[in-house]
């Protein structure tokens, strides 16, 4: 463990804070964390936080916001500001009060990589994992989906509802960087390996695998696998925390260049000073937060 790890674990002692950090941190990350996740593990986590006094969230924005809305008591911090998640900021308030006027029968069920101003919107929310399980938990036939065209596209795959995209090109730039030639390389240098996807990974990509999974999911899935080696399609840092996991297997990253400069803005340092200065606050008015609290917590009852 290094100097600035060390000083981090001290000061939140001191502080009684705890660390919450997505599965796509850095290793130097994850190991000072108190508890990694993907959107919707994080989410559950964040709605249980009785004893802490503050929480550093090491992920985007929308996350950090998530947590604000869940506790409205508590000192929700980002370690930096600017780590934003530009699909969430893809489907802005207005654009989705557009679609709601042009479809006033659709339900609407947002990935909870939006920004709070839109969950206030949406009837309910869902995640990666939990997707077509909430999609399936409502009586609408038709459902407005967004921001991710992929995740709509994957559950319209699963369901006989009709899933309308918003907007029509909604998507993640690092899973988007995935191409079918990428699994049929891949397969040829690691043949006993088994691929497995994000569902924010393009439909053509998606079909190729041997499994569509959200990274809680894969943490599951090759902890009882009894396969040794996995191709895993999403961003390169969940290769890490799988390597350390299961150090008995073997997993290669799907695409070296997967990665999320967004994700990779927070470093030791700024998670010190985010504990040090207590920066950088993240706050949710009330109102919306109200509004959006009533979208998180459906979609946690459904899960």
């Amino acid at each position: 463990m290094n100097h600035n790890q060390k000083e981090i674990l001290k000061l939140k002692e001191e502080k009684n804070a705890i660390i919450l950090a997505h599965n796509y941190q850095t290793a130097e990350i994850q190991e000072i964390a108190d508890f990694m996740g993907d959107s919707l593990e994080l989410c559950i986590k964040a709605s249980q936080i009785d004893d802490a006094d503050l929480v550093v969230f090491c992920g985007v924005d929308f996350m950090a916001e998530t947590a604000a809305i869940l506790n409205p008591s508590k000192k929700i911090l980002i370690p930096e500001n600017h780590a934003e998640c530009p699909m969430a900021h893809m489907l802005p308030r207005e654009e989705l009060l557009k679609y709601k006027k042009r479809y006033p029968d659709a339900a609407v069920v947002l990935y909870v990589n939006t920004m709070a101003e839109a969950k206030a919107e949406a009837d309910i929310l869902c995640t990666s994992a939990n997707a077509l399980q909430v999609v399936e938990s409502l009586d609408d036939d038709q459902i407005l989906f967004g921001p991710d065209m992929n995740l709509a596209w994957f559950v319209q795959e699963q369901t006989d509802k009709e899933i309308i995209p918003i907007p029509e090109n909604g998507h993640c730039y690092v899973h988007k960087m995935f191409k079918t030639a990428d699994i049929t390389f891949s397969r040829e240098k690691y043949p006993d390996a088994e691929v497995l996807v994000h569902p924010e990974c393009d439909g053509k990509v998606q079909q190729m695998a041997d499994h569509v999974l959200s990274t809680g999911g894969m943490i599951r899935h090759v902890a009882a696998s009894s396969k040794k080696t996995f191709l895993i399609g999403t961003e390169v840092d969940m290769v890490t925390r799988l390597r350390r996991e299961n150090p008995d297997k073997m997993f290669y990253p799907l695409l070296d260049d997967a990665i999320c400069e967004n994700m990779k803005l927070h470093t030791l340092e700024k998670v010190k000073k985010s504990l040090l200065k207590e920066r950088y606050q993240v706050t949710v008015p009330q109102e919306i937060a109200d509004k959006a609290k009533n979208a998180v917590e459906r979609m946690l009852e459904v899960s």
